[in-house]
C-alpha cells in the first residue's frame, strides 16, 4: 500500500492560546524567582525548561524534566572535570591561546558526546548533556556552573509542579471528541467515494481529499486514553477527569484505530487504480460495472463503521449492518472474482472482520 506521511494534528486556536500562556507563565515564574534569589542577573536557564519541556503532553513533564535535570548535572560535571585539568586559555600569545582552546574544546566535545550517547533514553540521546557542557565551557566564570544547576532545577520544578495546574486537559474528553471528529470526516470521505463509484469510475487522483490527518485521529485519541489510564500518582493529583472513562470508549477507540488502517488501505488502492486506469493501461472490459457495483458495498461499510463507533449503539443494529455489508461483499466477489477487484475489496473485507471482532468482544 502506498504509505501516507504522518503529520502532526494542529490543535484549535483556543488550545494553542492556552499552551502559549502556560509556557509563558512557567517561563516567567522561575525567572523572577531566580532574580529574587540572586543566582544571576540574567537567569536564562531558569526559563528554558518551559520552552523545551512544555511542547507535547503536559503530563509527560515529570519524565522530561528528570531527563533534562540529569543531563544538566552530567554536562556541568563533565566540563568542570575537564577544565580542572585543561583550564581555559589565558596566555597572551594568540598561537598558544588557539592551541589550548582547541585541546580543551575537543576534550569537552568528546566527553559531552560520550555522555550524551551513554544516557540514551526514549529512543534518542540526551542532548542536554552536550548542550550544558558546551555552555559551561563557553561561560567559564567563577560560580556559573553552580548557578546554572540551581536555575535549571528551579525551572524544571516550576514546569513539573505548576504546568499541569494551568488549564489541565481532559484526556478522556479529548479522546471522545477526536473519535467524533473521525466519524464525521470518515463518513464524508466514504460518502464521496461511494458517490463517485456509483457513476462508474474510481475517484481521480485529485478527487479524494487529503486524508493524512484523518487516519491519525484514532491513533492520537487512543494514545490520549492510554496516557490517562497509565497516569502516575503525580498525574492523579492534576487530572480533573472522571475516575472511570465513558463506557465502551476504549473499545470504540481501538476499533477506530484498526479500521483506520484497513480503510486507508482501501482508499490508497483506489487512488492507485485511478492513476493506473487513467495513464498506465487502457480500461478493462467491465470495469465500470465492477466499480459501480462496489458503491453499495462502500456505503454499507461506511454505515456499519459509523454505527459501531457511535456511543450507545445497539449491538443488534451493528450486527444487522455488518450482515448486510458482508452479503454485498460476497455478491461482489461472486460477480467480479478477478485478482484486481479482490485487492481493491480487501480493505473493506478487513474492515468487516474488525467490526466482527469488536462485536464478539462486547458483553
Amino acid at each position: 500500500m502506498p504509505g501516507t506521511v504522518p503529520v502532526p494534528l494542529e490543535p484549535p486556536p483556543r488550545a494553542r492560546l492556552r499552551s502559549a500562556t502556560r509556557l509563558a507563565v512557567c517561563a516567567a515564574v522561575p525567572w523572577f524567582l531566580c532574580l529574587w534569589w540572586g543566582t544571576s542577573t540574567v537567569p536564562v536557564p531558569a526559563a528554558l525548561p518551559a520552552v523545551l519541556i512544555l511542547r507535547d503532553d503536559v503530563y509527560d513533564a515529570p519524565r522530561q524534566g528528570w531527563d533534562r535535570l540529569v543531563g544538566v548535572v552530567v554536562g556541568v560535571a563533565l566540563t568542570t572535570f575537564v577544565l580542572h585539568w585543561l583550564p581555559p586559555p589565558t596566555a597572551s600569545s594568540v598561537t598558544s591561546v588557539s592551541a589550548a582552546a582547541s585541546v580543551s574544546f575537543l576534550a569537552v566535545l568528546a566527553c559531552g558526546c560520550a555522555g550524551m550517547y551513554l544516557m540514551y533514553q526514549g529512543g534518542a540521546p540526551n542532548q542536554q548533556v552536550l548542550v550544558s557542557a558546551l555552555v559551561i565551557y563557553a561561560t567559564a566564570l567563577p560560580g556559573y556552573a553552580l548557578a546554572r544547576l540551581v536555575e535549571s532545577a528551579v525551572g524544571i520544578a516550576t514546569v513539573v509542579l505548576l504546568g499541569p495546574l494551568l488549564w489541565p486537559p481532559d484526556p478522556y474528553r479529548s479522546a471522545a471528541a477526536g473519535l467524533g471528529t473521525y466519524r464525521g470526516e470518515l463518513d464524508g470521505l466514504l460518502g464521496a467515494v461511494g458517490a463517485r463509484l456509483g457513476e462508474g469510475g474510481p475517484p481521480t487522483a485529485d478527487g479524494l481529499p487529503e486524508d493524512a490527518e484523518l487516519w491519525l485521529r484514532p491513533r492520537n485519541g487512543l494514545a490520549a486514553y492510554e496516557r490517562a489510564a497509565r497516569r502516575t500518582r503525580l498525574r492523579r493529583l492534576y487530572l480533573r477527569t472522571p475516575k472511570r472513562p465513558p463506557d465502551g470508549l476504549e473499545e470504540r477507540l481501538r476499533l477506530a484505530a484498526r479500521t483506520a488502517l484497513t480503510l486507508q488501505y482501501f482508499t490508497q488502492e483506489l487512488r492507485g487504480r485511478a492513476r493506473t486506469d487513467g495513464t498506465a493501461r487502457p480500461p478493462r472490459t467491465g470495469q465500470d460495472t465492477a466499480l459501480r457495483e462496489l458503491a453499495p458495498l462502500v456505503r454499507a461499510t461506511a454505515r456499519t463503521v459509523d454505527t459501531a463507533l457511535r456511543g450507545g449503539a445497539d449491538r443488534a443494529a451493528v450486527a444487522a449492518d455488518l450482515d448486510r455489508a458482508r452479503a454485498l461483499d460476497l455478491a461482489h466477489r461472486a460477480a467480479h472474482p478477478t485478482r484486481h477487484d479482490a485487492v481493491l475489496r480487501a480493505g473493506l473485507h478487513l474492515t468487516h472482520e474488525a467490526v466482527a471482532d469488536h462485536l464478539s468482544a462486547r458483553p
